[in-house]
């Protein structure tokens, strides 16, 4: 097999543990590139392709995320992860640890750890790597390894996020929320809504979104059904999309172009949080970004008439 052979097959593992530890699919994208780069030009072939490949896009993520933080601190706003519709890596034997692991909330939980704790649990509590492989991989002793892992698995144990865990009673759910949504109904929106739900959006500043949360089924169902009828009506679809492993969607405008995801966190035959990535740097991975400034434009124009019939 050649290196590139190697490579490729190794690639979907490779991107999930950077996605993971940078929430970023680009920049994901491009520490798997750095690490084919940093392979190929390597003069000697390593014994473990496996174990080299992913000790070096780990060192990679590591350093992008050092800097990416002090960016993530000076966001507008609420920050989310990028969002990820499919997971290229699969692994039967893991399958829980990969779908839980890879929800927003999960994501939004890793952000707390510091770089070195979130990899060390990355790789082992999701991709069930051994410590000599992870102490070699951060440049730490086994016994320093172990004290990390130990100590993100407490943090991410506090705030765990749990989901329902049928995965069809899940998607039924969402289905009856994506239609009651399009059609405005409140009513039909508010029973599938928990009382607390939280509803979020990212905008970072450069897409139409609050930077506080809408919370309660009743503010929730009434902001969402007032939005749904304009949207509708100026030929936004919505387009019911696993996010991130979880029921959501994708709103595309009238031709096509990608304006929002919504991601729903499930819980008790009720959705907890409705979380809305609309920053449009957080979508171009997923084909060509609608303008959301001209469909709001647009959204407040049809909905004028509405206004004034019950005014």
């Amino acid at each position: 097999m050649t290196r590139t052979e190697e490579f490729e097959e190794l690639r979907p593992l490779l991107f999930a543990i950077a996605y993971r530890i940078l929430g970023s699919v680009s920049e994901a994208e491009d520490a798997v590139q750095e690490t084919w780069l940093r392979y190929e030009a390597s003069p000697t072939q390593p014994t473990s392709p496996k174990a080299f490949l992913s000790a070096v896009v780990t060192r990679i993520s590591i350093d992008v995320l050092r800097s990416a933080r002090r960016r993530r601190e000076e966001y507008v706003g609420p920050w989310f992860p990028e969002p990820l519709l499919n997971d290229p890596y699969e692994d039967p034997e893991r399958s829980a640890e990969l779908a839980d692991s890879l929800s927003m909330a999960a994501l939004l939980l890793l952000e707390r750890l510091t770089p070195i704790e979130r990899a060390v649990f990355v790789l082992r509590e999701v991709f069930g790597f051994g410590f000599p492989e992870i102490a070699s991989t951060v440049g730490r002793s086994e016994a320093a390894c172990r004290q990390l892992a130990v100590r993100a698995r407490r943090h991410m144990d506090t705030g765990r996020p749990r989901f329902e865990a049928d995965r069809r009673e899940r998607e039924e759910l969402a289905g009856r929320f994506f239609d009651a949504f399009r059609e405005g109904d409140v009513d039909g929106l508010r029973e599938l809504l928990a009382g607390d739900v939280h509803m979020v959006g990212d905008g970072g500043g450069k897409a139409p979104a609050g930077t506080k949360p809408i919370i309660g089924a009743d503010k929730v169902a009434r902001v969402l059904a007032t939005v749904a009828a304009p949207l509708v009506q100026i030929g936004v679809v919505v387009e019911p999309h696993e996010v991130n492993g979880q029921p959501g969607a994708i709103f595309r405008d009238r031709d096509g172009k990608v304006l929002n995801t919504f991601a729903l966190d499930i819980l008790d035959g009720r959705i907890q949080t409705i979380r809305a990535v609309i920053n449009p740097d957080k979508l171009g991975h997923m084909g060509p970004v609608a303008d959301s400034w001209a469909v709001v434009r647009e959204w407040n124009q049809a909905r004028r008439p509405q206004t004034d019939r019950t005014s």
